[in-house]
């Protein structure tokens, strides 16, 4: 967008409606952990149950980013959101009436795709629609309903949790998509990139590396012929793409200090925090007793945190550098991570989580808006696709590596006569009566769990700090709008 671009009067209302479209993917993962113990107990999910219904999400939606980000630049951003709304609201109605595991874990890939479909749009209809001057207040907005939704979303989800079924965390998605898909009808321009061609073979090799080397990850274990297969593709596919003169992915972007330098920041502060969530969820309700409603309000001081922080990271971002806050926010995440590795009940936990709160809201606008100036405007759907894959992978890997060190301390922490189900599982032990000692293994596992998170996000603070520069955004042409 240039300096002559009339700004779209209409630019906030479209926030808004990005925002909704972001917050009813992120409120859907964040409730699906705090309804792992009515999972368990209602439909009889086995823990492998549980960690494929979590992953076949993350399966389906990082293997397919690319291409849908690709795919949007070419036939049109505000096509492909409501696109995606509408299919994954459909997939969260199947989800609803579905009576057995595997059929919820169908329904979640189901889900995954049309998160693919969507969630790049978020990102770069935000990139067309504003221009430099207020691009970093708008991606504060868009990184605060990210961090809130984690966190605020187990509240409503708790509330239904404790008051109906645990279906009823899905059938929310249902009106929520249905309205951001009026809103985007109604207040959204389409935009496009001029001259775009297909890359049906960088498409090809993309899904089938991606989905492959993440299928890998949440496996955990050594799938050589999988292993081979991500190895090949991902390496034809960058051969391939540095040979097209309008490749599906510019791979001259990570030349760029700035975009490599987030890209791989956001990497590692994902991989430490990815399984924060999952691990918090358990903890509150199975160490702690709380309920689903409690449990969720007892996380909304980082959503709290995180909102006010955010808004003072974009303001600071027209003062300070994005070296310095991004490094900063990291290492506050880092020291939240602390206190939480040395928690012993609420007062210990709560504090971590404010620090966190603090950390993530300093660094979140600036980290997305060093990454996202590096991208040409005509490049804004992929280039949020690539965003988003980087983030999953980060969540993939630390719910595949983070979640094998969990599961092995709390297995190592429980006596050795127990039941396997027990040495296994928390929430198998609390019901067969050996809850004391499955919530001593636990709190262990989780403050090991605590210090590996603030690790990678001390290496995440290094890294920013050493690669990040004052840049101006890489120069583009205009995008074609259609009305």
């Amino acid at each position: 967008m240039n300096s002559n671009t009339v700004r779209d009067p209409r630019r906030w209302w479209i926030l808004g409606v990005l925002c909704l479209a972001l917050l009813v993917l992120v409120v859907d993962n964040t409730v699906l952990n705090l309804a792992i113990p009515s999972l368990s107990e209602e439909m009889g999910a086995t823990p492998s149950d549980i960690q494929w219904i979590i992953d076949a999400y993350v399966l389906a939606f990082a293997g397919l980013l690319l291409t849908s980000g690709s795919l949007s630049d070419k036939y049109g951003r505000r096509r492909f959101l409501i696109i995606g709304l509408v299919f994954f609201g459909g997939a969260s109605l199947l989800a609803v009436l579905v009576t057995e595991p595997w059929q919820l874990i169908a329904a979640r890939a189901l889900m995954g795709i049309g998160g693919s479909i969507m969630m790049p749009s978020t990102l770069s209809i935000l990139m067309t629609v504003f221009d430099e001057a207020e691009r970093r207040k708008a991606m504060a907005a868009w990184s605060a309903v990210a961090l809130v939704g984690m966190v605020s979303g187990p509240t409503l989800g708790g509330l239904l949790l404790e008051n109906y079924w645990w279906g009823s965390i899905f059938l929310l998605n249902v009106p929520i998509a249905a309205i951001a898909v009026v809103a985007a009808v109604v207040l959204m321009p389409e935009t496009r990139s001029a001259g775009r061609r297909i890359d049906p073979v960088g498409v090809v090799l993309s899904i089938v590396g991606l989905t492959s080397a993440v299928y890998v990850i949440i496996e955990r274990e050594w799938n050589i012929p999988v292993i081979v297969v991500a190895v090949l593709a991902l390496g034809a596919f960058v051969i391939w793409e540095r040979r097209q003169t309008q490749p599906m992915l510019p791979l001259h972007l990570f030349a760029n200090r700035n975009f490599s330098g987030a890209s791989f920041s956001i990497l590692l502060m994902s991989f430490g925090a990815g399984a924060v969530m999952l691990m918090l969820t358990q903890y509150l309700q199975y160490v702690l007793g709380y309920g689903e409603m409690q449990a969720g309000l007892a996380m909304l001081p980082y959503a709290a945190a995180a909102a006010v922080f955010n808004g003072v990271g974009a303001g600071l971002g027209q003062r300070v550098s994005s070296r310095a806050l991004v490094g900063a926010g990291f290492l506050l995440l880092a020291g939240g991570f602390v206190v939480m590795a040395m928690t012993t009940g609420y007062p210990f936990l709560v504090t971590g989580l404010v620090i966190m709160g603090i950390g993530g809201g300093l660094a979140g606008p600036s980290a997305y808006a060093s990454l996202m100036a590096a991208i040409p405007v005509d490049h804004a759907g992929v280039g949020s696709a690539l965003n988003d894959t980087v983030q999953q992978v980060g969540v993939a890997l630390s719910i595949a590596i983070l979640g094998s060190v969990l599961a092995g301390r709390y297995t190592s922490e429980m006596p050795a006569d127990l039941p396997a189900a027990a040495r296994e599982s928390i929430g198998a032990a609390h019901p067969m009566g050996f809850a004391e000692v499955a919530n001593e293994a636990f709190t262990s596992a989780m403050h090991l769990g605590s210090w590996v998170g603030a690790g990678f996000c001390v290496a995440a603070a290094l890294l920013a700090v050493t690669t990040l520069r004052s840049a101006k955004p890489a120069a583009a042409p205009e995008p074609v709008r259609a009305a």
